[in-house]
């Protein structure tokens, strides 16, 4: 996949999971206040380069009810703060296909 294309998709993976994640935190925030879980999850990101793992704490940072709180660069590691943990594991791995596949892909790392 060329670059040019792999930056395409993951503008468009992030315009639509933040219009999606909007969305549902909006609905969250909404009609279950009191029963929603947040909470601190770790993410691996794998073989990103340091660069391309600030940039996606920065794209998750981006999209509603995720945020980056700490990067590990040592142990290649996010800390995330999630709206709702009830979904942590679904989120996750959104992120990864969404946001981490096409920008492993962009920087030339291994997806």
């Amino acid at each position: 996949m060329t670059r040019p294309i792999a930056l395409l998709q993951l503008l468009f993976n992030l315009l639509r999971n933040a219009a999606r994640s909007g969305w549902q935190a909006g609905r969250i925030i909404l009609l279950r206040p009191r029963s929603v879980r947040s909470g601190v999850v770790v993410f691996d990101y794998g073989e990103l380069s340091e660069g391309a793992a600030s940039l996606l704490a920065a794209l998750i940072t981006l999209t509603p009810g995720t945020t980056a709180v700490a990067v590990d660069g040592e142990k290649r590691q996010l800390r995330l703060h999630l709206l709702d943990l009830d979904q942590a594991n679904a989120t996750l791995e959104e992120i990864h296909r969404e946001l981490v596949i096409p920008l492993a892909r962009l920087t030339g790392g291994p997806s």
